[in-house]
């Protein structure tokens, strides 16, 4: 569904993406894991052309959204939805307009209809009590459950997630990834996760690929991941006390 071909960025003089090729399918929960700094983020921005590649192609459902302009762009990033790292809720508008500005924007969808759509998508999430209350007036955690609602207001085919549990703490981060799990049961979303939260990948990931110096050094089911061999994978796995003869192989 989602297809890079030899991508390679270079930013700050730096090469971040080094002729990285993969494929995302269509209803899997594609995680993507590694430090911080090493690119998982610009990864997800090429998919919906925040950023384009400076070799390669990025294609979805065969068609290239790293060259497509005008109407051709508007169309095919209107197939996703994006969780942003801190939610971007903006600050002025109640959580239900927040949630209801994809629909205000881009459709012609009248109020009442639109205003349906967002208790129901807010009850999705566990936040029908919460439309009237600003951001600020909320936890991280409901920010997140906020930000998530907005992403699919609009029945995205595709989710991406930037550092969904990021800065929460563990209790909130695991209701995080039940919820995550529940968009793509029951909605059937192809969904790609940049974390450094192993715990996370290995709970809602269908495959894990670990992004080193530019390049996948392992994609593979949770299982795999945590027998995998390879130097980076390992240590990246102990970092976070997770051994092949840990809780999580058991």
């Amino acid at each position: 569904m989602i297809r890079f071909e030899q991508v390679t960025k270079v930013l700050g003089g730096k090469t971040v993406l080094d002729g990285l090729s993969f494929e995302v399918e269509r209803g899997e929960t594609f995680v993507i894991v590694g430090p911080s700094g090493v690119g998982k983020s610009v990864t997800l921005k090429h998919m919906v052309r925040l950023l384009t590649p400076d070799e390669g192609d990025v294609k979805i459902d065969g068609e290239s959204i790293s060259q497509a302009t005008g109407e051709a762009l508007a169309r095919a990033r209107s197939r996703f939805g994006y969780l942003f790292q801190g939610g971007a809720l903006l600050a002025w508008l109640s959580v239900a307009e927040n949630v209801a500005l994809p629909l205000r924007e881009n459709t012609d969808m009248e109020e009442d209809a639109i205003e349906q759509k967002v208790n129901e998508v807010l009850r999705r999430v566990g936040l029908e009590d919460a439309g009237d209350r600003l951001p600020e007036a909320i936890s991280g955690g409901m920010r997140k459950r906020a930000g998530l609602a907005r992403a699919i207001v609009h029945e995205p085919e595709i989710i991406l997630y930037d550092e969904p549990t990021s800065g929460l703490d563990p209790v909130t981060a695991r209701t995080i990834d039940r919820l995550i799990k529940k968009m793509q049961g029951e909605l059937g979303i192809t969904s790609v996760v940049v974390t450094h939260d192993l715990h996370s990948a290995l709970s809602i990931g269908s495959r894990i690929a670990m992004l080193h110096e530019g390049t996948f050094v392992e994609l593979i089911d949770p299982a795999g991941f945590i027998g995998s061999a390879n130097e980076e994978v390992r240590k990246f796995l102990e970092s976070q006390y997770i051994t092949r003869e840990g809780s999580w192989e058991k």
